[in-house]
This record gives C-alpha cells, structure tokens and sequence, in this order.
C-alpha cells in the first residue's frame, strides 16, 4: 500500500493539468456545440452535416485522433512562420473538443425536435419573437435533455484526456503510462484511480443540475454550478502556484523504462543545481525531437540512429564517431538544437530469440533468421515496423514473418518468454538480454545503424552555459554495463525499484 500512496502524492499537479484540459474541451464544446444545435433544429440539411461530421470523429479512436493534430500544426505552424504550438495542451484540446461535441448537439437537436408542436404554437399566438421563445420556452424545457449530453461528454472527455500524454501534455495518463511501461502497478491504480473519481464526482454535480433543472430546484442548480466551480479552482491551484521562468526545465522521455531513468537522472543533477525541473514522459519518437526543436521540451536523450534514420531520412550506416558529429551539425543548423555529446553507451535494435530456439534451429544471424521467418512469429516495440530501420532491415535480409506483432517494449519480452513470439526487435542496452539468457543475432550486413545516446538540448538553452555546464558531466559518462544494470532494476518481476530509485543508483555508480 505505500507504493500505492506514494504514486498518489504525485496525482495533485498531473490532476490540476488534466482538469484544465478536459475542462477547456467540455467549455468549448458547449460553446460550438449550442448554437451549432439549435440551427440544426431549424435546418435539417445543417442537421446532416453537423451531426454526421460529429459521428465521424466518434468512429475515430481518441489516441488516433490527438496523434492526428500533431503534423497537422505541425505543417500549419511552418506554414505562418512558427508560434502554433504542435505538442501538448493545443493538439490535446482540439481534439477532446471534437470528441465532446456529439452528445451535446445530439441532445440539443433531439430535444428541439421533441417539442410539443402546441407549445411552440402558443408562444406564436402571443406575439413572441423567435429570442424570447428561445429563452422563455424552448431552453428551459430543452435543458435536461442537452445537460444530459453535457453529463455523458463529460466523462468521455475526462477518460480521453488520459491519452493527451503521448503528444506532450501532463495529465493523469502520465501515471498510467510510466506504470504500464515499468510495470509499476501502483502507478497506474493511481491514475486510474484519480481519473475515475474526476469522472465520477463531475457527472454526480452535472447530475445534480440536470435534477435542479428538471424539478425545478434552484438550489440544485446553484450548488451544482458552485462545487464545479469551486472543484475547478481548487483542482488547478498547483498550475498558478508556480510561475515558469529562465530556471524551469521541462525534461523528456520516450515511453520505456531506460527513458525514464535516464530523464530521472538529468532531472536530479538539474534540480541539485538550482533549476525546477517538469517531466513530459511517454512521448514517441516520432514527436519528442519536434517537442525540443520546437522548446516545448527544454532537454532529452535520443539515439544516433533514430535521428539519422526519421529525422535526417539517411540510410547509409557511417561509423559511429562521423555519425554523431553530422547529426550534431544538421540539429545546429537546421534546427539550433545543441547536441551535447553522447552518453558513452549504445541502445541499438539488436534481433533477439530465446537460446534454446536459436540453437535448435541453427539461427546465429540476422540471415539465418531470415531463411528460417516463414515458419517464425516477430514481436516488435509499438514503433519499429514502421520505422525506417525495419525497412532497411527488410532490404537487407529477405524476412517473411508468418506473423508480426507489436507489442509495449515490457510486454515484448513477456511474448517472447511464453512463447507468443518467436524473435523480438531488442534493445542492446536491455538488462533483460543477459538475464532472459537470450541469444542476440549478429548483422553482418550492417543494416541496423548505430543508437548511441546522445542528449539533445532546446534551442532556447542551446547557449546557456549554465545548463550546458551541468550537463556536460553526463557525457560519456554512462557505460553499457551500468545501463544495463540500472534498466533491469526497474525491468525485473521481483524486487522492483522505480525509475527515480534506479536513476539515483545509475548516478552513484558511475560517481555523480
């Protein structure tokens, strides 16, 4: 249970975050969805359309549909020269906006619609103008039926807005993600937990106004618009607690357990030299180096091939020395992002199958496991058949899997160990490779390039000798072996530690 009140002391300012969010999305939807409804009602063609286009976005899976405004910013804010945020809280609320919009304009136009046709007609016969049968007869008898739409997009709203986490904006998600990825369970209890009581008190004091409305009961009313107020102030009190200034730092992480440690430990030298430090976990890789070039996060760590691969679109494989030195001078000048200097350790893909597999079938090689794929089942990170180290990897040595499957990198090698999978896209850093006892092929055709760790810094910091000065002590620093060790503390079923207990191992180790 300590683990469980632990994960709880972080909730407050994630909670603060995810109220300001999902309330923003419900206040706009209302704002859209409300005169949107009520010319729906009158015009049966805007009716079609309104709520078709509404339907359309529901068909869409939420967490698709905030990846979705991503590059779409992100293409907007390069078309107006910059300043359109493409992380975080605007793809986020747009979205959740969208999302919350169908069961408000559902419920206003059913309700317009259910109107008894003598009521309308009565407002007629006594010389009422179309404003004041809207505010004296039709939206006081409309108004259940449409806070009942309110009542449900709440709660959907509230549920998605776990997701915003993986375009860059703190919320309750944050713990349910680091927990599913470390498997720390007390983590994601805690955000499931918050999220759901968030949800339920809000629709318990929509429910409470949509009561005061239908029988009549001011008091309800005023008391129910007064708690969501009230909870909303109170709620977000950290976010105006803290103003931002030159010493707050927002540090990334991608959405594994070598990720968080690693965020972990330039978190606590950055805290230790006097700045306030903020976490942006769980981001990909296809968004995070857009987050630093854009400053939306202020430092992180990335792999050499990552950046040369998706960023850079390269696919010859330099060493890892003149590696290292281009991607250092196309951030600069393409992006005025400072490359530091690399960690001293390597996390390449490495294929991997368990060593009694490998040895019954004679597979020592990326080559070896190509003849062999037919008959072989792949388990890959949520990312990598979509990379362009999996295309390279295909071009290189003709595999035809008899199936593929993406899988969280923690769940991966759980497919791999009951057998669900046959061979999985590892990471050589992983500690799990020596303690799982598997067997890592080797690439003769050298498709895979090289993954050093290298820590990347904003452009807004890119000259900041202060923070450069903190950093630099970290650069090669971090020996494979030590990553290795730190990675399977949090990583192992039994005696597991936290990605914070583990960083501060990792610092002592290597004498930070």
């Amino acid at each position: 249970m300590s683990a469980f009140w632990d994960a709880m002391a972080r909730v407050p300012p994630l909670l603060a975050g995810h109220v300001l969010l999902a309330g923003s999305a419900l206040l706009l939807g209302i704002v859209i969805s409300l005169p949107l409804g009520m010319w729906s009602a009158r015009r049966p063609a805007v009716a079609r359309v309104a709520l078709g286009f509404a339907s359309l976005v529901q068909t869409i899976p939420s967490l698709a549909l905030l990846a979705l405004f991503y590059p779409l910013l992100l293409i907007l804010s390069s078309l107006v020269g910059g300043g359109i945020p493409a992380l975080g809280f605007l793809p986020s609320l747009i979205a959740l906006t969208l999302y919350a919009l169908l069961p408000i304009l559902r419920n206003g136009v059913a309700g317009l619609h259910g109107l008894d046709p003598a009521v309308i007609a009565a407002a007629d016969a006594v010389g009422m103008t179309p404003a004041q049968k809207l505010r004296l007869v039709e939206a006081p008898l409309v108004a259940p039926v449409l806070i009942a739409g309110i009542r449900t997009a709440a709660v959907w709203t509230i549920g998605a807005a776990t997701l915003s986490t993986t375009v860059g904006y703190a919320s309750l998600g944050d713990l349910i993600f680091a927990g599913l990825q470390t498997q720390a369970w007390a983590l994601v209890l805690a955000g499931c937990v918050a999220s759901a009581a968030l949800a339920l008190a809000v629709d318990l004091l929509i429910g409470l106004i949509e009561r005061g409305l239908t029988e009549r009961r001011r008091w309800m009313i005023v008391a129910g618009v007064a708690a969501l107020l009230g909870g909303a102030l109170l709620s977000t009190a950290p976010l105006w607690a803290h103003r931002a200034g030159s010493r707050d730092i927002v540090v990334g992480a991608k959405n594994f357990s070598e990720q968080y440690i690693l965020s972990r430990l330039i978190g606590d030298r950055l805290t230790r030299a006097g700045y306030h430090v903020t976490y942006r976990d769980g981001l990909g890789s296809a968004v995070i180096f857009g987050a630093v070039a854009s400053g939306a996060v202020d430092v992180y760590v990335d792999y050499a091939g990552t950046i040369w691969t998706a960023e850079m679109k390269r696919t010859d494989v330099p060493d890892h020395a003149a590696m290292v030195a281009a991607i250092r001078d196309w951030a600069a000048r393409a992006h005025g992002v400072a490359l530091v200097g690399p960690l001293g350790f390597e996390n390449a893909y490495a294929f991997a199958m368990r060593e009694g597999d490998a040895q019954a079938r004679g597979i020592a090689t990326l080559a070896d496991l190509a003849r062999a794929s037919p008959a072989l089942r792949l388990g890959s990170d949520l990312e990598f058949l979509d990379r362009p180290e999996w295309a390279a990897v295909k071009r290189a040595y003709p595999m035809r899997f008899a199936a593929t499957t993406p899988y969280s990198p923690t769940f991966m090698y759980r497919a791999l160990e009951s057998g669900r999978a046959d061979a999985i896209s590892a990471f050589s850093s992983d500690g799990r490779i020596a303690a799982d006892h598997l067997r890592v092929l080797s690439d003769p055709a050298r498709a895979i390039p090289g993954y050093d760790a290298i820590l990347l810094v904003a452009p807004a910091h890119a000259h900041d000798a202060r923070l450069l000065a903190t950093l630099r002590p970290l650069v090669g620093r971090v020996p494979v072996a030590a990553m290795r060790a730190a990675n399977y503390r949090v990583d192992r079923d039994a005696d597991k530690q936290s990605p914070e207990a583990a960083a501060r191992w990792l610092a002592r180790t290597i004498g930070l």
